[in-house]
């Protein structure tokens, strides 16, 4: 094994590794208010000082100052089942029962009507982010191992009343990014431990984008609501590592730059909101995702340059989201949704990283009016995938593949009026 096709195997596994960030990293859950209707209306629903984050425009339905904070709990359920190998090694190796550990992500939120005319807002909270893990000694583990994406958006709008139908806003976010991709080497006929390290790749970048909201207010109930938010470009910048001896080409524990780029792509949402009667509200959304800026990966090491480019296959997606409210007493406000994530990620080229699929969501969740100004908001939401067959390879093997993904979320949140 030489140097090259070691730089070979460790641009695959950071590309096994990426493919599945680009396919499943982001995240819709920016709030709970929303979470309660499975996010439908978010572009149009003036519930609280998180519209920063789904479309600032509406900013100017809220009074005073208003402050939000939330916390919402994952609880994936990614099981993978061995459906067949291109080795002695049975297919039963491959099974486990959960490669993505819990997570909480929180938000909080700011705004602040100066006037009838402006009102600004500020966000802090997330919209990417990833997490999988397998054992050291897993025998796939050039296609498995260590895969983490964090990423925070520091959000920053204002928003204009142009009259009483229309308003627009315009923000700026800057987000942070941390990456780690670890892979380990598996079985191979190589004579090594599977736990050896192939490939240690950490690193992290800021980039900035830009955001644009507008609501048009049809009548006192109806309103439609788009917003959009612009790409992010992300340079990982970082070290890159492995455990491989200096005799068949690798670093044998020694440090190199290294660097993924990576796109986080626009999305652009369209809502409508609809009082029907004194208690109940009709919410929609259609959310796209413009996964095609995605067309390339390309990973540099060292003064090598670029040891590995690919052409990529994502495919824009959509996210489509009904729901409503309902007033059940001055205190009690209920809430109930349905959605349906599309995944972008294309078949034939699917990861156990992330091993992505189309979801559907059933939501449930309920405000309750405080005595102080103040509501607390809950949202619990079960999410549905699809079981996927498929096979993924590295340089000495082939594995095949049953993946089923599910998830849990619950969710809390706090609001504030001043």
């Amino acid at each position: 094994m030489n140097k090259v096709l070691l730089g070979l195997i460790a641009s695959g596994a950071i590309l096994s590794s990426s493919q599945a960030l680009a396919a499943a990293f982001q995240l819709a859950e920016q709030n709970v208010s929303g979470l309660g209707r499975a996010y439908a209306g978010e572009a149009s629903a003036a519930d609280d000082a998180s519209v920063v984050a789904r479309n600032p425009a509406l900013m100017g339905k809220l009074s005073g100052t208003q402050l939000s904070v939330a916390a919402m709990y994952v609880q994936p359920d990614v099981s993978l089942t061995g459906t067949g190998t291109s080795n002695d090694i049975p297919a039963s190796a491959l099974n486990d029962n959960s490669i993505a550990p819990s997570a909480i992500i929180p938000a909080i939120y700011a705004t602040h009507k100066y006037n009838d005319q402006w009102s600004i807002g500020a966000g802090i909270y997330s919209q990417f982010g990833l997490s999988t893990e397998f054992d050291k000694d897993y025998v796939a583990g050039q296609i498995a191992g260590e895969t983490e994406i964090k990423t925070v958006n520091l959000g920053i709008s204002a928003a204009y009343q142009i009259d009483e139908q229309w308003s627009v806003a315009f923000g700026i976010n800057e987000v942070y990014a941390d990456a780690k991709i670890v892979r380990n080497l598996g079985a191979t006929t190589t004579g090594l431990p599977a736990s050896t390290q192939a490939v240690h790749l950490e690193g992290d970048d800021y980039g900035f984008g830009w955001n644009l909201g507008v609501a048009y207010q049809i009548d006192e109930n109806n309103l439609i609501g788009f917003h959009y938010r612009s790409e992010t470009d992300i340079t990982f910048d970082g070290h890159f590592s492995n455990d491989l001896p200096a005799a068949i080409g690798g670093l044998n524990g020694a440090s190199l730059p290294g660097s993924v780029d990576v796109t986080l792509p626009a999305i652009a949402e369209i809502s409508g909101s609809h009082k029907l009667n004194q208690e109940t509200s009709l919410h929609y959304s259609v959310l796209w995702t413009g996964w095609n800026s995605f067309d390339e990966l390309e990973a540099v090491v060292g003064n090598a340059g670029s040891v590995f480019t690919k052409e990529e296959n994502f495919s824009n997606s959509l996210r489509f989201a009904v729901g409503a409210d309902y007033q059940l007493s001055n205190a009690v406000k209920l809430r109930a949704g349905m959605a349906y994530d599309e995944s972008p990620a294309d078949e034939n080229h699917l990861s156990i990283s992330i091993p992505d699929t189309d979801r559907t969501w059933y939501s449930f969740g309920a405000e309750y009016t405080l005595a102080n100004q103040a509501t607390v908001d809950f949202g619990i939401s079960v999410l549905r995938g699809k079981t996927q067959t498929f096979t993924e390879a590295d340089r000495f093997s082939e594995w095949g593949y049953r993946s089923k993904g599910h998830a849990m979320i619950f969710g809390l949140q706090y609001n504030h009026k001043f």
